[in-house]
């Protein structure tokens, strides 16, 4: 089994911070025996004086984009900052009497996942404050070798894209770390807590680890491989499975011919998965209560299946089939983007479709920028593959 760097701190406590300790945390940083990691660092003697939770809460009782709120953890009794409402970097108030934070959360792969950038901002509060952060390092479960997508733009960037990171990262928590202060000029005094036998070319069920879902609609490693790419059908008006059991492994609307649909993209033979033409109903989130059509995803050969490319593939083949229905998501906020040029690193995506371009011609248009940042990214490797 893969050791995770929470269980590395445990079996090795001189290596822990000492004093009053604030850890930035949730449901799913787990011992590999699945023990809370909030309850096995207090068994083994840290003094955790505060919670910090990031989007979906400390104990992840929080919806998806809803605002958690600060208040005292009910199983502790330790209070809980939030870092996902109006404030998402730490105050000063925040880190009164905090000689040292902990960061242990786990990582999806995808540049997309707001616990990312709530790193970024912790990192960036420890350093204003001259405070020590440890970030305890767990596996990505996308695999460390290959990166795909494009870099997000300036103009473009959000919660859901801070850096400049492509849509598949390749990186583990603790190396993302080392890039925000390496290569991003986050200044603060960093140490990373490394994984033991980790291998950057294991699937998740090589490290020997149970997965936990870090955030509810992320249930299953076959979202997992998925998301980097159905993604972008949040940017749309399409449904991309919220309500469902399988979120982001299905996507449709009212007005799709589901086996037409089916037809096209299998028609097209992209690398490592197949299409199920598919009916449902969403009970929650976009076309709630509603009769919807589209097609479920199915990863057939994951060295083979290529998520982000996937899922410009899809784009275009509903924007192309759909014309007079499909519709991208307006901004959510008056004066800013659309929703899907924060996924998608900036507007190209969403004009290059709207334009008919191929998507080949799409993808091949980044690789140059993805090279230079698959590049960068290997001065702060931790592991071999």
């Amino acid at each position: 089994m893969v050791t995770t760097g929470l269980d590395y701190l445990l079996n090795h406590p001189g290596e822990a911070p000492s004093g009053r300790i604030g850890l930035i945390t949730n449901h799913s940083a787990v011992t590999g025996s699945l023990q809370s990691g909030v309850d096995a660092l207090r068994q083994a003697g840290l003094n955790i004086v505060a919670l910090y939770g990031p989007e979906h809460g400390v104990r992840g009782d929080a919806a998806a984009g809803a605002h958690v709120n600060s208040g005292a953890d009910p199983r502790t009794g330790l209070p809980v900052f939030s870092l996902y409402g109006p404030t998402r970097k730490p105050s000063p108030e925040m880190l009164e009497g905090v000689d040292a934070l902990i960061f242990d959360l786990q990582d999806v792969g995808a540049r997309y996942y707001t616990f990312l950038y709530t790193m970024s901002y912790c990192m960036e509060a420890a350093g204003e404050n001259g405070i020590p952060i440890v970030v305890l390092d767990r596996p990505n479960p996308l695999g460390g070798i290959e990166v795909e997508g494009n870099i997000v733009k300036p103009g473009c960037t959000s919660f859901v894209g801070m850096h400049p990171l492509a849509n598949r990262h390749g990186l583990t928590t603790g190396e993302l770390a080392r890039y925000y202060r390496d290569a991003l000029g986050v200044s603060c005094d960093l140490t990373v807590i490394k994984m033991q036998g980790w291998k950057r070319s294991m699937h998740w069920e090589e490290t020997g680890l149970q997965w936990v879902m870090p955030s509810p609609n992320i249930p299953t490693l076959d979202t997992v491989r998925a998301y980097p790419g159905m993604c972008f059908i949040e940017g749309t008006t399409l449904s991309e499975g919220r309500g469902m059991t399988k979120p982001f492994e299905v996507v449709g609307a009212p007005y799709i011919d589901a086996d037409a649909l089916a037809d096209a993209l299998n028609g097209q033979n992209i690398p490592g998965v197949r299409w199920r033409a598919l009916h449902f109903i969403p009970d929650s989130s976009k076309h709630k209560g509603v009769p919807c059509h589209g097609c479920q995803l199915h990863v057939v050969d994951r060295e083979a299946f290529k998520p982000v490319a996937t899922g410009v593939k899809l784009l275009s083949t509903l924007k192309s089939q759909y014309r007079a229905d499909f519709q991208w998501l307006p901004p959510f906020t008056e004066g800013r983007p659309p929703f899907v040029d924060l996924l998608g690193g900036g507007p190209g995506l969403r004009e290059d479709v709207d334009a008919g371009r191929a998507p080949d011609e799409i993808i091949a248009e980044w690789q140059p920028e993805l090279a230079e940042y698959d590049s960068a990214r290997r001065s702060v490797f931790l592991y071999d593959d």
